[in-house]
């Protein structure tokens, strides 16, 4: 008797082989294109970059990323990519999926990232956090554009930022920063905007944590006393005749800035 084939899922896994020195950059341009992170393999001199895709984003990616391996994944690999996941502390806030415990549910943000991308535990959410963590009393509104899976957005809840609108042009990033926030039990107004076209609410406080360009495009159009951006990596910083630079932080290679407004 034959045994029998393993079942195919309907994800593929697509992997890029770079230098050490490329990761950084490309590693940017790939989180910004697939939905709850990336694989990273350590290969001496090399990395190895791959994601866990849709079958239907894949001829997209190989597009855009020529070179990529693609290769099937079993069924049931979805619970196996748990693994690459772990809380992470930020802020006084400890970040984590929910499959694992967290010690104080009062100064946690849990985060199913489901189908849209942000665990957490990219240095970019962090520092972005930390920007959250010191901004002065009383903290007020805060916007988060490009909210992902919400991760800003219920941190800032947690930080006692208040009331929270959440923007993102994609709807499972709407409908996952809605189930996350409900999850957490705290108030997030999560709706589908164009960031960069759309129209953004006027808040007191606003956090972009995207790719440089639309950061910039982004800062022309917030109507809010204080920016918090991230996305880019250090030495980067985005540029706004509007925005006076206020302080920069930096984690792993990666930078975060806060802005105040002129004026």
């Amino acid at each position: 008797m034959s045994a029998r084939p393993r079942a195919v899922s309907h994800f593929r896994r697509l992997s890029i082989r770079v230098s050490r020195s490329d990761a950084d950059a490309l590693g940017a341009r790939l989180l910004a294109r697939v939905p709850a992170g990336l694989e990273e393999v350590d290969e001496g001199d090399a990395v190895e970059l791959a994601a866990y895709v849709p079958v239907a984003q894949v001829e997209e990616l190989l597009a855009e990323f020529p070179g990529a391996i693609v290769q099937t994944v079993p069924e049931g690999w979805e619970d196996a990519w748990r693994s690459f996941h772990h809380p992470v502390t930020a802020g006084g806030l400890w970040i984590g999926p929910p499959w694992e415990a967290a010690p104080d549910r009062e100064h946690a943000v849990v985060i199913d990232p489901g189908r849209a991308f942000g665990t957490g535990a990219h240095p970019t959410t962090r520092l972005c956090v930390e920007l959250l963590a010191t901004t002065p009393a009383p903290r007020g509104s805060l916007l988060d554009v490009g909210c992902g899976s919400g991760v800003l957005a219920i941190a800032g809840a947690r930080l006692g930022f208040a009331p929270i609108v959440a923007v993102d042009l994609d709807p499972v990033a709407v409908e996952t920063t809605r189930a996350n926030a409900e999850a957490n039990r705290v108030d997030v107004d999560a709706r589908l905007v164009d960031r960069e076209t759309g129209l953004l609410p006027e808040t007191v406080v606003a956090v972009a944590n995207v790719l440089l360009r639309p950061v910039e495009a982004i800062l022309a159009r917030l109507d809010a006393r204080t920016a918090i951006t991230s996305g880019y990596l250090s030495g980067e910083r985005p540029l706004h005749e509007r925005w006076a630079h206020v302080e920069t932080l930096e984690l792993d290679g990666w930078a975060a800035d806060r802005f105040r407004r002129r004026g």
